[in-house]
């Protein structure tokens, strides 16, 4: 997929294989992150199941004590992979799905593979993953008009279904007329439906959930635009070529390869590990006024979704 508000029109430029990391390299990351009181792993991307022997490193995390990995995914490869991963031991998804109308979805993917996506969370439904999360990005005047489509996803299935606010990251096409507050959102499915705030909220959760009166699943808003939720956020990203990042939304990184590829031994990668989970901002710089010159250094595609 090239999603418009994730890669630019003209596509972007891999990076050479000696840049990303090996899985050795991820996998002794993860190892020591969680010997430092990480205990929770998200393999995302781009698309994490295109990459060769993903399922290998995804059961070696399992294999950890006490560590839990869960997948992002677009959907493209999940009715041919879903019981694989299974086998891995992932139990947790999120699958981006920002339309149900054919058209619009190439429109926004540009690609015309919704009924591949489908197929790919009626599998996973069927193989037992819960919970599975169904990601939409909102945007004005593109897909804001199937909000009560997407919440009736939840009424006979143990879906949750989460609105993300459209972000101005560097080179995605970011358009202030396409921006719209989670907040609006909300209001918009209160007329609709009898929602309830959901008392099992995990701590640190970037979103706000509510269940839903008759329905089996659930809704979430995640605002990091509008309404900042920094100051419970515990998240921080590894990218494909070494860096861990504190902050989707601020500069700031460090640097792992020099130590993983130098000879570091283990106590220096966990205080590396350290020195980013102390990066962590109270709260990022992107507010109402400065949204159109906001740069966030790295796209998306570099950091990750």
């Amino acid at each position: 997929m090239r999603c418009t508000y994730c890669v630019p029109k003209e596509g972007f430029n891999s990076l050479p294989h000696e840049d990303i990391l090996s899985y050795e390299e991820i996998l002794r990351v993860v190892t020591l992150a969680s010997e430092v009181g990480v205990n929770k792993f998200r393999i995302t991307g781009g698309e994490p199941l295109v990459r060769r022997g993903v399922i290998d490193l995804t059961s070696k995390i399992n294999a950890i004590d006490g560590v839990e990995t869960t997948f992002t995914t677009n959907g493209l490869l999940l009715e041919d992979m879903a019981e694989e991963l299974k086998s891995a031991g992932v139990r947790r998804l999120n699958i981006s799905l920002d339309s149900l109308n054919p058209k619009r979805f190439a429109d926004i993917t540009r690609i015309d593979k919704l009924d591949k996506v489908l197929r790919g969370i009626e599998k996973a439904h069927s193989l037992g993953f819960t919970p599975l999360k169904l990601n939409i990005v909102i945007m004005k005047g593109v897909n804001d008009d199937e909000i009560e489509e997407f919440v009736n996803l939840t009424k006979n299935r143990n879906y949750h279904v989460r609105f993300i606010e459209f972000m101005p990251m560097k080179a995605n096409g970011w358009d202030r007329s396409k921006f719209i507050a989670a907040d609006e959102v909300e209001t918009m499915v209160e007329k609709l439906f009898n929602i309830l705030p959901d008392s099992s909220d995990p701590k640190g959760s970037p979103s706000r959930n509510y269940t839903i009166d008759g329905h089996l699943g659930k809704i979430g808003f995640i605002s990091p635009v509008s309404r900042h939720f920094c100051d419970s956020c515990n998240r921080i990203r590894l990218t494909s070529d070494g860096h861990i990042r504190s902050c989707l939304l601020r500069k700031g990184e460090i640097d792992m390869r020099p130590a993983l590829r130098g000879g570091a031994g283990d106590d220096e990668v966990r205080e590396l590990i350290r020195e980013a989970v102390l990066l962590k901002p109270s709260g990022h710089e992107m507010d109402n006024v400065n949204l159109d010159s906001h740069d966030t250094h790295r796209s998306m595609t570099q950091i990750g979704g």
